[in-house]
């Protein structure tokens, strides 16, 4: 069984450099939830030059719009969502010093070439497994964009949120490499 390498964010150069495809990785820490609502009033500052409403130098996003919390809880289900959708905004968002995003399926060649260039890391969580994920997260607060509801900007407490790296800043792509492993002639 391969090892599970533990992060904490904000997120170095040297904790992207050191990741490769398929890895295990455990987050403890804080790390922001963020949608495509969400993503485009953020690119839609860094156009203006007016500031974020969190530092996103070494942050990880995890594109989620989590269901409302049941009493007793501290988030309702916390599924990923397709990470495509926010393609168009996150090599933007890399440049301004983003370093990890989590979703589920594959990434455009625009975002790729970005975290090769600005060394970025994209992890994969499990879809279908939200209520399982939420378990993971300690703490929520909505620090930004209340009035998108469950795509408001959340500022999560996580620990031991479990997710396998997709795509490594060294251009490495797993879900590529797994079809080509799988795939038969």
């Amino acid at each position: 069984m391969s090892q599970v390498i533990s992060l904490t964010p904000p997120l170095s150069e040297e904790d992207v450099l050191r990741l490769k495809i398929g890895d295990q990785v455990s987050i403890n820490g804080f790390i922001f939830t963020a949608r495509d609502a969400a993503h485009k009033r953020l690119v839609e500052l860094v156009e203006k030059g007016e500031p974020l409403p969190f530092d996103i130098r070494g942050a990880i996003i995890y594109f989620v719009g989590p269901t409302p919390a049941r009493p007793g809880q501290v988030i309702g289900s916390a599924g990923p969502t397709t990470s495509y959708r926010m393609d168009s905004y996150s090599p933007i968002l890399i440049e301004q010093g983003l370093k990890g995003m989590i979703g589920k399926g594959n990434r455009g060649p625009e975002v790729l070439e970005a975290m090769k260039k600005r060394k970025a890391v994209y992890f994969a969580a499990v879809g279908g497994a939200g209520a399982l994920i939420a378990r993971s997260v300690v703490s929520s607060e909505v620090i930004a964009y209340e009035d998108l509801g469950p795509e408001a900007i959340r500022r999560i407490e996580v620990k031991d949120f479990r997710v396998v790296v997709a795509n490594d800043a060294h251009g490495g792509d797993l879900f590529k490499e797994g079809i080509a492993r799988y795939k038969k002639t």
